[in-house]
């Protein structure tokens, strides 16, 4: 087991919790939450003894293993599969050993060694990395790709699939579905649910926590609070304590009654009655979780577009795609006030492009995108966060939308995405990619959108800015597009699915508790297809079509490969400018030129990031495309 025994721990002047005694039993799978800023990753650092307690003792027991997921995306040049293998330096010992003594010849020792290595099931370590891999997306001809060339999201799975390969003890995973899709992060709610391990996770997203956890480790005020069950059980016991509070029940019964107050005025209405009553189901829900959240920083709602024409956009027989490779065919699709779609399928399955074609990013390659005259579209995608200029405040950003507007009246809105005081006027260089995130979506609600394409719009918002965003979405009157891992923000904003695979768009005929058991059996069903034995006459004709189409994808895969590289140039020279514009003494008025400079050079890079981050999406899913 984990003890704290009157555990201080400080960074700075600033108490992170003071005085903890708690005791996480072996086994155990406990959710850390808090908002940003408040010690989770530090209470990491302290279990890996990487930072030392202040006051008090932390205890487990001697000889456990430990395994942490790094966040830092590796560059290496081993194949992907060697790299999750070096995650067990005790199996690579074995294995060492092994070749070692069967060189001499000493059958003591080959018999010792292969007993251990049975024990720690070694002889399906291959198989079981290669599971691993494929579980979090990986293509079994990727398997052997060299690590460094991979874009970045690709590699944090693989420090991932490293991690859980690594046999441990004690597992601390500090956001692990960041770059994941829907469909990996449900694999691995699975994996960890069934994982014989103690695990302290660091998440986001709730319904992933409350899937895979039994207990939640609350950082509130400067205190470190355990709480027995899950997230939805801590948010219940959390929020009949804080409903004791009566300033705390009074912001819950007037949060509660303006969503009320949409349902009640559409209800009767036949063209809105769907949408409503998916609203009052989420509401029913967030009647039992509000108070838990009330105490949250953020609040904002998005303001009634100034116009709703019907249909806001209409796509016909469109194919989209990039550079003439089709990655989505024959799409037929009306977007109307009040539809609220959710699209789901795995990464390179086309919800992106689906996405950049509905805000006009994107033009069809064949059919037509005809769209209303008054559509004002409110685009949130993560390359959307680099367009953000790296001098400028966020009350800058915004009176740069609307000059003429009062610096009160801009503050007050600011204020509800979380930038109070002097924190309006900051640049937003050093920011965290929390508040960026934050103040994309802030310049996006401004503009009063009528139609919202929200690409991952949770990336990097903690749990209450997710709260607050789903909050808002329940009464937006526009039509919404989502593309999200978060399945929390999926249940309450969305009404009807659709799947985004095979190149084309297709209704998903369920609810979101139905897509674990569909995918599980579309899964089994290509496992079967794959395993059948082909037709001996038919072998060599696949072995033909294999070899072309081989050689048909070599361009795509060259394409994909160069950009990788440059962009990989682009992102380290990214983080050296963000360190160094992350100094304090920089913004001093004497430093003047050199921060121009500085900013000068980041503007460049940024764009040159946004270009090729483009260019990669466009090879990725054309290679996609012709693979299928």
């Amino acid at each position: 087991m984990i003890r704290f025994r009157h555990l201080t721990l400080r960074r700075g002047s600033k108490v992170l919790f003071r005085n903890a005694d708690l005791t996480i039993h072996s086994g155990h799978k406990v959710g850390v939450i808090g908002a940003n800023g408040c010690g989770k990753s530090s209470l990491f650092a302290l279990l890996l003894d990487e930072l030392p307690p202040d006051e008090g003792v932390v205890e487990r027991p001697p000889g456990w293993i430990l395994s942490h997921l790094a966040q830092e995306p590796p560059d290496d040049s081993r194949p992907a599969i060697e790299y999750v293998l070096d995650g067990d330096p005790e199996l690579r010992r074995l294995t060492s050993e092994l070749a070692q003594a069967e060189r001499t010849g000493d059958g003591e020792r080959l018999a010792r060694l292969h007993a251990r290595l049975e024990l720690l099931d070694g002889y399906r370590a291959r198989s079981r990395a290669a599971e691993l891999l494929h579980g979090l997306g990986f293509d079994a001809d990727t398997l052997d790709k060299p690590v460094n060339r991979f874009s970045g999201g690709w590699r944090m799975r693989l420090n991932l699939a490293r991690t859980l390969f690594r046999r441990a003890d004690l597992l601390l995973l500090d956001e692990p579905t960041n770059h994941l899709d829907l469909d990996a992060t449900l694999w691995l709610e699975g994996h960890l649910r069934r994982l014989p391990v103690t695990l302290l996770l660091i998440s986001h997203d709730r319904e992933f926590v409350d899937g895979v956890c039994d207990h939640i480790l609350h950082f509130e005020n400067g205190a470190l609070r355990l709480y027995k069950g899950g997230y939805s059980t801590f948010e219940q016991t959390r929020a009949e304590r804080l409903a004791h509070q009566q300033a705390t029940h009074e912001k819950q019964r007037r949060e509660i009654a303006r969503i009320r107050g949409y349902v009640d005025r559409f209800r009767a209405k036949a063209t809105r009655a769907r949408q409503a009553q998916s609203r009052l189901k989420a509401l029913q829900r967030m009647e039992r979780v509000a108070p838990a959240h009330v105490d949250a920083p953020f609040r904002f709602e998005f303001p009634e577009p100034e116009k709703l024409p019907r249909p806001l956009l209409r796509l016909e027989k469109a194919t989209a795609g990039y550079s003439g490779h089709p990655v989505l065919r024959n799409i037929d699709l009306i977007l109307a006030p009040g539809d609220r779609l959710g699209l789901l399928g795995p990464n390179g399955s086309g919800k992106s492009t689906l996405v950049r074609l509905l805000a006009g990013r994107l033009q069809p390659l064949e059919g037509t995108r005809t769209a209303a005259r008054d559509l004002r579209i409110g685009y949130f995608a993560q390359h959307r966060l680099e367009q953000l200029q790296p001098e400028h405040s966020p009350l800058e950003h915004l009176l740069q939308l609307e000059p003429e507007l009062p610096e009160q009246r801009a503050r007050d809105f600011l204020g509800g995405f979380g930038f109070s005081g002097d924190r309006a006027l900051a640049p937003t260089a050093p920011f965290s990619g929390g508040e960026k995130a934050r103040l994309a979506l802030a310049l996006l609600v401004w503009r009063r959108p009528n139609l919202l394409l929200l690409d991952e719009p949770t990336n990097h918002l903690d749990l209450e800015m997710r709260q607050a965003l789903a909050l808002a979405l329940q009464t937006f009157t526009g039509a919404l597009v989502v593309v999200s891992h978060d399945r929390h923000l999926l249940r309450t904003t969305t009404d009807t699915l659709l799947r985004v695979e095979d190149g084309g768009v297709h209704p998903f005929d369920g609810t979101l508790d139905d897509y674990p058991a569909w995918l599980a059996q579309r899964r089994s069903s290509r496992s079967r297809m794959a395993a059948a034995p082909p037709n001996r006459q038919d072998r060599k004709a696949e072995r033909r079509a294999a070899a072309a189409k081989r050689q048909a994808l070599q361009p795509l895969k060259t394409r994909l490969q160069e950009v990788e590289r440059r962009l990989e140039a682009l992102h380290k020279r990214q983080a050296e400018l963000e360190a160094a514009m992350a100094d304090n003494e920089l913004y001093l008025p004497e430093n003047r030129n050199k921060l121009e400079a500085l900013v000068r050079e980041k503007k460049e890079v940024d764009r040159a990031c946004e270009a090729q981050e483009l260019a990669w999406m466009e090879a990725a899913e054309a290679l996609e495309a012709a693979k299928d």
